[in-house]
């Protein structure tokens, strides 16, 4: 048996680990979890690549969790470790990273880090005044005997070798006293359900109740008869749709995915985005439409940010544009750094090239849909319209590239593109200075009479009644040449 000290130069690190991650305990399974995927795709990519010839058999990687005597296991059939990896990896580059990370984000309100990612193994000591790992690697010849290594939360170890096991590795957690909360089946299914419902590799968590049907047996009525079948609850989708090409994709795959993102979502979304992009930066993902109407409340469902088909956070704020967190969907992107403040992300070179590669790509959807049918799109606007202000006032881009599709509706319900609505106007509307007035309604009702003065001079009316158009109104008089926007019921 081997006995030594874990190399960090804190004298216990676990307590700070804990202290300083308290609010975000339950991303120690995130972690345990990412690591078990990385360690069976690596052995998937070695398999791929001739170089070597190990049967991959079941990769499923299985959650076990056991009240009675206080542990979780996490197990994986991946590449495994040597004694050498686990004195490399586990004892010197886990937790030297784990001081390098503390000592880096000590002054940085925990919740304003992304993510929190590469904790990686030591995140079990949030939970656990006890650890074990039984390991095995792939290979084969000297030095590949199976081993396990244990540590209590003192940087003091044990390692030593264990007969022959399973290729792979198991983590066992000893659940910490203050920790119980980790020993409840609903509350591990709940984190599993949040951070790897798109994990590639397949995730197995306890058992479901499904009922099949009885082969050549009927009840009195004529139906099948059915029966209980208890089975291994696989939690994860491990081909979301967002890694599929579009090509292969039709829109009610596109909708089923979107019940299957937001479950308590009844409507169908408007329409969709699929990102894809390989270069300069990785990115994919879909972005949905929803129906807003004329709300601009803050979204309950909102963008997932995805690394890896890992799940990392919905507060998008200082990724995508401020306009954009309207939508749902997914982003998917490891090139988002993780491991900083909010505040970091808004001078990051990567985030800006993504943020603005998003915000092209919505505005290029819009005109697309536009020019293919645009009887469809003016029959969408009434949803999106709160959108499409609130991106014009905040991005002037995004206003640059999308103007020419821009509608405005008057009060027969007919809608115009900006340069439509100048030429219908424009020879009855104009004043001694040359200007062409707009005239518009904030409440149809309540300025009825007004309305119908003006239809009495043969003037057109727009309707403008909704959350941002007194802002919009405003921004649009700014930009167009020689117009000018007047309230119907105006003095003047």
């Amino acid at each position: 048996m081997q006995k030594g000290k874990i190399n960090v130069q804190t004298e216990n690190i676990f307590p700070v680990i804990k202290k300083f991650l308290y609010s975000d305990h339950e991303i120690f399974l995130r972690e345990l979890i990412s690591n078990a995927v990385d360690a069976t795709e690596k052995l998937k990519a070695l398999h791929r690549s001739g170089k070597t010839e190990v049967e991959l058999g079941d990769l499923t990687i299985k959650v076990k969790l056991d009240p009675k005597e206080g542990t979780l296991k996490i197990i994986d059939r991946g590449i495994g470790m040597t004694a050498e990896e686990v004195d490399k990896y586990i004892n010197q580059i886990a937790f030297s990273s784990a001081e390098e990370f503390v000592e880096k984000f000590k002054d940085v309100d925990n919740a304003n880090i992304i993510g929190h990612f590469g904790l990686g193994f030591y995140s079990a000591f949030m939970v656990s005044d006890h650890v074990t790992i039984e390991t095995k690697t792939y290979r084969k010849g000297k030095g590949t005997k199976a081993v396990k290594w244990e540590c209590d939360g003192s940087p003091d170890y044990t390692m030593e070798e264990i007969p022959p096991r399973d290729r792979g590795t198991e983590i066992t957690l000893k659940i910490a006293e203050d920790s119980k909360e980790f020993l409840e089946e609903s509350r591990i299914l709940e984190i599993l359900n949040k951070y790897a419902k798109f994990l590639p590799v397949p995730i197995e968590f306890g058992e479901e109740t499904t009922f099949e049907e009885i082969e050549g047996e009927k009840d009195e009525h004529g139906n099948p008869k059915t029966k209980e079948v208890k089975k291994p609850r696989i939690i994860n989708n491990t081909e979301p749709l967002w890694k599929k090409a579009p090509s292969e994709l039709k829109d009610e795959d596109y909708n089923k995915f979107y019940r299957e993102l937001y479950p308590t979502q009844f409507e169908d979304p408007l329409f969709h985005i699929h990102l894809n992009v390989d270069y300069p930066f990785n990115l994919t993902g879909v972005l949905y439409f929803p129906k807003l109407k004329k709300n601009i409340e803050v979204q309950k469902d909102k963008i997932q940010l995805y690394s890896n088909q890992v799940f990392i956070t919905d507060s998008v704020e200082n990724i995508v544009p401020d306009f954009l967190t309207l939508l749902h969907g997914v982003i998917d992107s490891p090139d988002i750094p993780l491991n900083v403040s909010r505040s970091y992300l808004q001078s990051d070179a990567n985030v800006k090239k993504i943020s603005s590669h998003i915000s092209k790509k919505v505005a290029d959807k819009l005109v697309e849909l536009f020019k293919k049918d645009r009887e469809n799109f003016e029959s969408k606007w009434d949803d999106i319209k709160v959108f499409i202000e609130y991106g014009i006032l905040s991005d002037e881009k995004f206003y640059d590239r999308i103007k020419g599709i821009v509608l405005v509706k008057n009060i027969n319900d007919k809608y115009f593109t900006l340069d439509e609505y100048n030429e219908l106007v424009k020879a009855t509307q104009t004043d001694k200075d040359g200007n062409v007035i707009y005239l518009y309604a904030s409440n149809v009702d309540d300025q009825y009479s007004y309305i119908e003065n003006a239809k009495e001079h043969s003037y057109d009316v727009l309707v403008m009644d909704g959350v941002l158009d007194n802002h919009f109104v405003d921004y649009m008089e700014r930009k167009l040449e020689k117009t000018k926007f007047a309230r119907v019921d105006a003095d003047t």
